[in-house]
């Protein structure tokens, strides 16, 4: 598995509650600046769409930014365009149920090429933290790492 993008804004920004796998479709020069290495999650976000009356739902990756590929010869090549994501319809039906509550959203995580080369992100369902629980998880991390620093230390004597 090689990794592309992270998105630890997300880790910093929301509790992460669960996680699902999803497939993209993308086009030759994403995939050719995704190799590069040149994608940035920092503010891409995951939205569902209606395609038509009968209720089909679509998941999308808006505002995820791909670099323009040089040696491309296609001349319209839009680094933020949005991009579909390949989801089973029970993972589309269970994250949309969930989106309707209120505080929770989709973000992607990761993005990374599995086994066979194809493009894949790791898409978390959210809910936002407040600033105190932003202040709390740093200062957890910190006493754990003191924990960990005293441990190496008396293992040493």
């Amino acid at each position: 598995m090689k990794s592309i993008a992270q998105n630890k804004k997300a880790f910093h920004n929301y509790f992460i509650e669960d996680k699902v796998e999803a497939g993209l479709e993308l086009l030759g020069w994403e995939v050719k600046s995704a190799r590069v290495g040149t994608v940035n999650l920092g503010e891409s976000f995951v939205y569902f769409e209606s395609k038509e009356k009968g209720g089909r739902v679509e998941a999308w990756l808006n505002n995820a930014h791909f670099s323009k590929y040089e040696k491309s010869r296609s001349e319209e090549q839009d680094p933020r365009r949005r991009r579909r994501l390949l989801l089973s319809r029970a993972q589309l039906d269970k994250f949309h149920k969930a989106l309707l509550s209120k505080g929770v959203t989709a973000v992607v995580t990761k993005m990374y090429f599995n086994s066979r080369g194809l493009a894949k992100c790791e898409i978390g369902l959210a809910r936002g933290k407040q600033n105190y629980d932003k202040k709390q998880v740093l200062k957890e991390r910190d006493i754990s790492r003191e924990a960990e620093r005293e441990l190496k230390v008396r293992s040493r004597d």
